[in-house]
């Protein structure tokens, strides 16, 4: 059964019922925006900005403050919703979106004004005797915010807090599969206070993600897979957009042969499973030196299967979200069973629940033949690989299309740190699971087919905007050097032969 499914209408318009991944029944329905709907938010996005953009760091900061307080009210709201978009585990839904949210918010609305406040200095060279200059972050306008169904309230409202702390309106079509979760995003706003038509949410698919690229955005801003983000990109290309692509990930593991094996195992079967394996910057692969090869893989199975996955009450593993990505789910494990591979827990879909559940699963005997260590499965998935030494697993780490993220095992930290720079990822985690995009001030993207620009922290938030550079100049007298003479020609040679042909005076003057 599709999750997620097309209704014929007697209007014209797109319509679409969505169902629960947990209980298969429908959870609502929702019509697609027409271009027309598209381009009038945006413009009346445009006309919200111009007031907004006119607030100071303080009030724009004041207007976060209180969307936080509206996370902090509806906590349950939002638990309650995303379980049924998603199925999340209880635990996973509170941590995800509703404490990162809050953590993130917060963040911005306190630093927000430090990071994008206005700079004045003087230049270098000899223009600092007459000039000055005063870099100003402008607001871009309107961004088009398009976001995924893995985390469909954490992944719209932390670009949501930076695009307006620093001055911007936003549009947002959130993911079709998990569409409800933005429109209790946008009631929260209104709740808080926000302008009208500063936040609007835009429902649709991928036609409609489309026709708001094309409805005039000053920028985008894409968290999704990396067949989608190439179109988005082309399209932004196209009509000179800026654009930030978060994409999809294959994240290596890398256990050292020193590591503490009990806290490595721990970490494997976390970044494989959290969040039923369905975020970027999850654990899809991990290498182990032989020496340790045994008594690591018996660590994770004693982890795994400890794990609970339940329709019913508390769980430890939550519901496939979408039907799709079970698809290629099964679809990399016949593969890698096909080629070679041993499941040593887990395996198959699991089938005495009703809904869309995969057990966590841990897979051995596996190679870069296979889809499963070659391709993003986006699921519960611990996929372990034998190696030589930490020489071969950094080989292999980087051996993929993707470098999003990845995480490094040792109780040697300087080695661990030394490792890790030389991993071709966007960021790593010694002794931990992926937590870069957790730590507000660390930029988060990727490499190669991972994505395009980085997010969050100071290059985030000033990514949504245009660093705009103001020279004054401080004499008072004419600058001018007309008419040209040979004289004033020879001038300028003796200055470049007398300040930069002498080493000492060029750095001065530099």
């Amino acid at each position: 059964m599709a999750l997620f499914e097309a209704i014929q209408t007697t209007d014209g318009r797109r319509r679409y019922d969505v169902k629960s991944p947990v209980t298969l029944q429908s959870i609502g329905q929702f019509d697609c925006a027409t271009p027309d709907e598209v381009r009038a938010a945006v413009a009346r996005a445009r006309k919200a900005q111009r007031e907004w953009a006119t607030r100071s760091f303080a009030e724009r900061a004041e207007v976060l403050w209180r969307l936080v307080d509206q996370f902090v009210a509806r906590q349950d709201d939002i638990v309650e919703l995303v379980i049924k978009e998603t199925g999340k585990p209880r635990n996973e839904a509170i941590s995800m979106e509703v404490l990162a949210p809050c953590m993130q918010i917060s963040h911005y609305a306190k630093r927000g004004g430090e990071y994008l406040k206005t700079v004045h200095r003087r230049p270098s060279g000899v223009m600092r005797f007459s000039k000055k200059l005063t870099l100003v972050y402008q607001p871009l306008g309107v961004v088009g915010l398009i976001t995924p169904w893995n985390g469909p309230v954490a992944l719209a409202a932390n670009p949501l807090a930076q695009a307006l702390m620093a001055g911007n309106a936003v549009v947002h079509k959130p993911s079709e599969v998990t569409p409800f979760s933005a429109v209790l995003l946008e009631e929260m706003t209104r709740a808080a206070g926000f302008p009208e038509h500063l936040y609007q949410v835009i429902q649709g698919d991928g036609q409609t993600g489309a026709a708001l690229i094309e409805a005039g955005v000053d920028k985008v801003s894409f968290t999704g897979s990396v067949a989608t983000g190439r179109r988005v990109g082309e399209a932004c290309g196209r009509n000179l957009i800026p654009v930030t692509l978060e994409l999809g990930g294959k994240d290596a593991m890398i256990v050292c042969r020193d590591a503490d094996l009990d806290r490595a195992a721990d970490g494997a079967v976390r970044g494989s499973c959290f969040n039923t394996g369905h975020y970027c910057c999850g654990t899809e692969r991990i290498y182990v030196p032989e020496a340790i090869y045994e008594p690591f893989v018996a660590k994770v199975v004693e982890h795994a299967k400890a794990l609970k996955q339940t329709d019913q009450g508390e769980s430890d593993i939550g519901a496939v979200f979408w039907d799709k990505q079970m698809d290629i789910i099964e679809a990399h494990m016949a593969d890698a069973k096909a080629r070679g591979a041993k499941v040593l827990v887990g395996g198959e879909r699991n089938r005495s629940l009703s809904g869309y559940f995969f057990p966590p699963t841990v897979v051995v005997d596996v190679d870069h033949e296979m889809d499963l260590m070659k391709k993003e499965t986006f699921g519960p998935i611990v996929a372990i690989q034998k190696v030589r030494d930490e020489e071969e697993a950094l080989a292999l780490a980087n051996d993929s299309e993707y470098g999003l993220s990845g995480n490094i095992w040792t109780r040697d930290l300087a080695k661990g740190e030394a490792l890790a720079a030389r991993m071709q990822t966007g960021s790593v985690s010694v002794n931990d699971i992926a937590v870069t995009y957790g730590i507000a001030e660390a930029p988060f993207g990727g490499l190669k087919a991972s994505g395009v620009g980085q997010v969050n922290g100071e290059i985030g938030i000033r990514g949504y905007c245009h660093l705009h550079p103001i020279i004054t100049d401080t004499t008072k007298k004419a600058q001018g050097g007309y008419p040209y003479t040979l004289e004033s020609a020879a001038g300028l040679q003796k200055i470049v032969k007398n300040v930069f042909g002498n080493r000492w005076l060029r750095k001065l003057f530099v």
